[in-house]
């Protein structure tokens, strides 16, 4: 059994949850506190040294990188589940080329508002850099309305989708919850805004939740 090592809100942390959900693979589940410590402890840095969730095990294999962690679950599980990349080569390197595009320029924008609006003290954000993260976060949104030509992002529900929507749930709680004029969630497309709600209605979104997010 896998077991995997993650932390409540952690959009990283959540691609790969809800991974495990749709291969339907078995795991235990170790929800670390950011706040207690739990992600310093020499325990948990010798699963993974860079202290960072996600991490999983799965018998003497210990890897971290939520990116790894997905095509690790997609090859040595080829027939639990659901799919999480497409099996036609082409199809698949569209996928992964989302993938990217959402880890190295959606996630960025969005680092640069978490910076601003969840590790400063409420009223301190720089507003100047609001406003441009804010902006980069939606023009790189807007690459993603055109993408796919069914309720997901590349036909069926996988690897892209699971990517992509942590990050614009961390984008919309924090315009609810720090900052109402952000206005991100007036700024997705209809395209969007559908398939956030397509992504909502899995099954393994309900299971996967962040669980602090239920309560504050």
């Amino acid at each position: 059994m896998i077991d995997f090592y993650c932390g409540s809100g952690s959009p990283y942390a959540w691609r790969v949850w809800l991974a495990l959900e749709h291969k339907a693979v078995p795991y235990e589940l170790h929800m670390l506190s950011f706040s207690a410590g739990d992600l310093r402890t020499d325990a948990f840095r010798a699963i993974n040294p860079r202290g960072r969730v996600p991490a999983i095990t799965d018998g003497d294999l210990a890897l971290g990188e939520s990116a790894a962690i997905v095509e690790y679950l997609e090859d040595a599980y080829p027939q639990a589940g659901q799919p999480l990349f497409p099996a036609d080569a082409k199809a698949r390197a569209h996928v992964r080329r989302m993938v990217r595009d959402a880890d190295e320029y959606v996630a960025h924008a969005l680092e640069a508002l978490v910076d601003e609006l969840l590790f400063k003290p409420p009223g301190e954000a720089d507003a100047a850099a609001v406003a441009a993260g804010r902006q980069r976060l939606v023009d790189e949104l807007a690459a993603f309305e055109g993408a796919g030509g069914g309720p997901f992002l590349a036909g069926s529900a996988g690897a892209a989708d699971f990517t992509l929507y942590p990050m614009v749930a961390l984008a919309l709680r924090m315009e609810e919850r720090r900052d109402a004029a952000l206005g991100i969630r007036a700024a997705l497309g209809p395209r969007l805004t559908a398939w956030m709600a397509a992504v909502a209605a899995l099954p393994s979104f309900e299971r996967t939740y962040p669980p602090h997010w239920r309560t504050a």
